[in-house]
Parts: C-alpha cells; sequence; structure tokens
C-alpha cells in the first residue's frame, strides 16, 4: 500500500493514504509558522512514489527542490533528530513555468478555453456586462470564428457594436456603453501583461503529468509577478481546475493519485468571488476526487476559504495560529472543532503555542475517517532550501524537451482574421451596389436626355427641307417674293408639323 510520510509524532510517522490522497487537503498558519516548508515536504512524498504535482511558488523560493538538500541549520538537526542520515536528502524532476514567459516556460490560454465566466470575472464585470460578454461568446461560435487572444475579443465587440441592430432580434440587447466597459476592462488586462497570457500555443495539461526515472515531475509555477494581478491568478487557476475535471477519465479510487495541486495563498480564489463561480469550485473539487486528483489548499486563515470547499478537506495540517483579534480568535476554535478531537490534546490551545515547524495533523485512514488530531513536528524536507540563481532557473527551463514547443506565440487564422475577411466583403459588396446606382443614375439621364431630343431633330428637318438661304447679288423682286414665300413655308412648316407631333404622340401613347 503507498502511503506518504509528512511528520512524525513522538515515534509514529504520520503518513497520507496513497488512495486518500485525492480526498484533498488543508494547509494553514500564520506567516512564518512553516506552511512553506510543510507543502514542500509534501511535494517531495508525491513525486517520490511517481505521482506528478503542480504548485505554486508565491514567493519564488521553491526552486531548489530541484537540487538535493543539505544536512546543516534546522534541517540537519531535524534530519538528527529522526536518525534520517544523508540518504534522506535528494533532489526531484521540476518543470518551471511562468504566465509571462521570463522565468519559466510560457504559459498560454486562449480566450474561449478560459470562457466568459473567468473571464467576466477576471474583468470583475458586473451581471449585464457579462451577458453582453457571453452575446459575443454565442455570436463567435455561431459564426465558427475561434477566439484566441485579445485582439479576437476586441474584434468581436466591435463587430457586434457596429451590428447592433442585426443581432439585437436573435441575441437580446447590445448596449454601447457595456461594450465600451468591456473595452476597458481589456486595456487593463492588456497593461498587467494579459496579451502574453492569451494565445497559442496553449498550455497541453497533459505536458504537467509526467514522471522521469520514477519520480512525478514537480511543476513549479513562478507566480511573484501573476500575484500582482489576484484576479488573473484566481482565473487561471479555476480556469486549470475545470480543464483537468473535463480532461481526465473516471478511475474512481486508485492506489494512489494521477495528479495533486497545491493551491497557495488559496483565499485569492474567492475573495470577492460570485455565489455562482464559488458554486463551480466547489462542485469541481467534489467531483475531480473520482478523476484521481488531489487539490490541497494552503492559506493562513481556515476562515479564508467557504465552508462548502472547506468540508471538503480530508487531509489537514494546522500550523500555528496567532489569536490577536476577535477574527483570530474565531478562526482558532473553528479550526479547533474541525479536527477529531484526541483526550490527549488541547486543539484550542495547542493552535497557539505551536512552535515553527510543528503542527496539528490529521489524515484519513485507510476507511476514509478522519485519524485523530496529533501534535507533531513535519519531516525535513529533501531538497535544498536555496533557490536557484536567475542564470541556474533560465538554464534549466530553456534547456527543458518542451520549452521548444511553447518558446514562441504563434498567430493562426482566427476571429480577428475572419473579420478582417468578413469587413472586405461587406465593403466590396457596399462599393458594387453603388457602382450599380450611379450607373443606373446615368442610364436614366442618358435616356431622359435621348427623348427630350427627337422634337429639335424633327423641325430642323422640316425647315432644312421647306426653305432655304436666299442667294447674294438677286434684285428688290426677288426680295418681296422671297419674303411672301417664307411667310407661306412658316405656316405651311408650322401646320405640316402640328400634324406630325400629333401623330408621334398618339404613338409614343
Amino acid at each position: 500500500m503507498t502511503t506518504f510520510q509528512i511528520a512524525r509524532a513522538g515515534g509514529n510517522t504520520l503518513e497520507i493514504q496513497g488512495k486518500m490522497a485525492n480526498r484533498h487537503g488543508l494547509i494553514a498558519g500564520a506567516t512564518g509558522t512553516g506552511k512553506t516548508v510543510t507543502l514542500r515536504r509534501m511535494a517531495e512524498a508525491f513525486s517520490s512514489a511517481g505521482v506528478p504535482v503542480f504548485l505554486v511558488d508565491v514567493k519564488g523560493d521553491l526552486s531548489g527542490i530541484s537540487q538535493a538538500g543539505q544536512n546543516s541549520g534546522k534541517v540537519g538537526e531535524r534530519i538528527a533528530e529522526f536518525g534520517l542520515g544523508d540518504a534522506w536528502l535528494q533532489d526531484f524532476p521540476v518543470r518551471f513555468w511562468d504566465v509571462f514567459g521570463e522565468t519559466g516556460i510560457p504559459v498560454r490560454v486562449t480566450v474561449s478555453e478560459m470562457g466568459p465566466m473567468l473571464l467576466a470575472r477576471l474583468m470583475n464585470l458586473n451581471d449585464t456586462q457579462e451577458g453582453l460578454l457571453n452575446l459575443v461568446f454565442k455570436v463567435a461560435d455561431d459564426k465558427g470564428w475561434l477566439l484566441i487572444d485579445l485582439k479576437d475579443l476586441r474584434g468581436m465587440l466591435q463587430h457586434v457594436a457596429d451590428n447592433a441592430a442585426e443581432y439585437r432580434t436573435q441575441y437580446g440587447n447590445v448596449s454601447a456603453a457595456s461594450i465600451g466597459a468591456i473595452q476597458r476592462q481589456l486595456l487593463t488586462l492588456e497593461n498587467e501583461g494579459a496579451e502574453k497570457f492569451f494565445g497559442e500555443p496553449a498550455l497541453n495539461l497533459q505536458d504537467w503529468m509526467q514522471s522521469e526515472n520514477g519520480k512525478g515531475v514537480i511543476n513549479v509555477l513562478n507566480s511573484e509577478k501573476l500575484m500582482r494581478s489576484p484576479r488573473m491568478y484566481s482565473a487561471f487557476l479555476l480556469w486549470m481546475l475545470a480543464e483537468l475535471f473535463e480532461m481526465l477519465p473516471e478511475v474512481g479510487d486508485l492506489e494512489k493519485p494521477k495528479f495533486v495541486m497545491f493551491f497557495d495563498e488559496a483565499h485569492l480564489m474567492f475573495d470577492n468571488a460570485a455565489t455562482a463561480l464559488v458554486e463551480q469550485v466547489e462542485q469541481v473539487v467534489r467531483l475531480i476526487r473520482s478523476k484521481g486528483v488531489g487539490v490541497y489548499f494552503v492559506t493562513q486563515n481556515p476562515l479564508d476559504l467557504p465552508d462548502t470547499i472547506l468540508g471538503q478537506l480530508g487531509n489537514r495540517v494546522q500550523h500555528a495560529l496567532r489569536a490577536f483579534t476577535p477574527r483570530d480568535q474565531k478562526a482558532v476554535r473553528a479550526a479547533a472543532e474541525t479536527f477529531r478531537s484526541n483526550p490527549n490534546i488541547n486543539v484550542a490551545e495547542a493552535i497557539a503555542e505551536l512552535g515553527v515547524g510543528e503542527a496539528l495533523v490529521s489524515f484519513l485512514d485507510d476507511k476514509g475517517m478522519p485519524a485523530p488530531v496529533e501534535r507533531a513536528l513535519v519531516l525535513p524536507p529533501q531538497s535544498n532550501l536555496t533557490p536557484l540563481s536567475a542564470a541556474e532557473r533560465d538554464s534549466r527551463f530553456q534547456n527543458d524537451a518542451v520549452y521548444p514547443h511553447y518558446k514562441d506565440m504563434v498567430d493562426n487564422f482566427s476571429a480577428f482574421e475572419a473579420l478582417q475577411g468578413h469587413n472586405q466583403e461587406q465593403a466590396a459588396a457596399k462599393e458594387a451596389e453603388a457602382a450599380a446606382k450611379e450607373q443606373a443614375k446615368t442610364q436614366k439621364a442618358a435616356d431622359k436626355a435621348a427623348a427630350d431630343e427627337k422634337p429639335g431633330l424633327l423641325g430642323g428637318f422640316l425647315g432644312g427641307l421647306m426653305g432655304g438661304r436666299k442667294k447674294s447679288g438677286q434684285g428688290v423682286g426677288y426680295n418681296v417674293a422671297d419674303a411672301v414665300g417664307s411667310q407661306i413655308n412658316r405656316q405651311v412648316t408650322n401646320a405640316i408639323s402640328r400634324s406630325l407631333m400629333g401623330v408621334i404622340k398618339n404613338m409614343l401613347k
């Protein structure tokens, strides 16, 4: 039976049962009480058993897990106290990741994969704005236009705004004010570096579920910079949970989990979160167990997590809490009440008395029941507590086997390019329509001019037939006769013209 050694109480080793590791867990305690060392010890234990691990490096001090530790200082004292010896110290396979691609392999997600709900949380949208964002996604889906990066989303927002009348009847109201608000939030995200986060090639979570030489790869996400944008941090982690749930098949209870994740600063996932979002996380946490995945939250205060989530965490390590305020005192009582009682330990008092590296521990037994709480010392880490230098870290991730695949962002055909083609087609159609109208107008004018020209030509023809120019050198008699002839000529011409015009008018009718 697979077990994971975490701590010791007296002469007993406290272990997480392999088939209960997917029942999730909690590491809590005030700053400086040893939470990070406990997280490291758990990650090492899982990796040693061949289980891939994901963990968030909030302070940038976990990179040393890739090197064997040193038998000195506090670690040396704990090694000597437990009689572990130098054989205890070893390194672990580590893969470094970074959303911004600066200190690790780039992590990218497409806009479509993130989805409108998490994007709405990321941009802190209200209900109306979130509804409009859903409308934009629906239009893109119906047209088969892929939303990959932020320029795709910007283009779709502009397209929906420009064609609001067309989409309003089919999809609902399109508010110009909401479009503007979303565009402004996108600008804020771009300033926070989101243009590097959204794109392709997107992260394939299978690359996080690897092993080397019998040890599970420990995937370290450098979050020092990411933590400055708590909404992006929480949205990414929530997306990862949902993506794993959809990707992995049902496997039930295995001898050991397929994958284990540690979320440091877990309260950021739930600060100001909508009820629907909390319910989604609760559902994923509850059901992802059957996918063979264990989720471990790391936070200062158990009250930072919703009760519905806290109730799903069976394996618990509680470091010291300092009860300086009424809320702290409430947290101490709440933490004490969540443990299975031990008649030999006053849990409420012990929580305030724990030293660094000491904790109250309760893991699930092989029947899924919480073991009575024990006051224990966490085993020392096997890897090096000293972080890698920047040059060492860069060398590690740049020589990783998967780095070439994720190194450069690829701008594939997506909604932005589709909209450019669509707009060009629309512009060409408008130009053709305008040209056709102009041609029709010109033809109409020509036809009217031709119709107006017909009477003038007839009069000229008759005038030429009935009269002529006076010849030079003729006498007065001719002039008188010519005058009389001209008079008769005009009368006859007018009479014939009137007759012919009447015939022509009748023919035209």
